[in-house]
């Protein structure tokens, strides 16, 4: 989870477009980069891991996830040390902050049709961004090669 420093950048394509890529792909394109990710690596005990906050807070997530480690911006984490320190730093940020650990099907991550049928998500296809960012999240995807095991 990043919490956004960039005051604007969620509504304005070209401010989010030029934001820098750790940044791009933890807020508001993490669904876009384990698309990627899925499509490179993706294998039948991975899952896409939605991360749910409670009604009256912020800080909605998606993560790759295994029984033993999740991938997103970051890179791999050991699973149960990313969760904690998830909540963890969403909690400095925003006391009492709570969400709900969803699975979510693989192709709700490319389609905003899709994606509204979960309660609370509205996912943004990559045909609705300034410009196509599944080649970004792939070059992105290089800086850490493949999952563990």
């Amino acid at each position: 989870m990043y919490r956004r420093r960039t005051p604007g950048a969620k509504r304005n394509p070209l401010k989010r477009w030029n934001l820098p890529d750790r940044v791009f792909f933890a807020c508001g394109a993490c669904h876009i980069l384990a698309h990627a990710f899925l499509e490179r690596y993706g294998r039948p005990n991975m899952i896409v891991h939605w991360f749910k906050p409670a009604p009256g807070f912020t800080g909605n997530h998606i993560v790759v996830a295994t029984e033993a480690w999740v991938f997103d911006y970051h890179g791999y984490s050991a699973r149960e040390r990313y969760i904690a320190h998830t909540f963890a730093r969403a909690r400095h940020w925003w006391p009492g902050w709570e969400a709900e650990l969803i699975a979510l099907p693989p192709e709700v991550l490319v389609s905003e049709e899709r994606s509204r049928r979960h309660a609370g998500l509205w996912l943004r296809e990559p045909g609705q961004f300034l410009h196509e960012p599944l080649p970004r999240a792939r070059r992105y995807l290089d800086r850490f090669g493949p999952p563990p095991g």
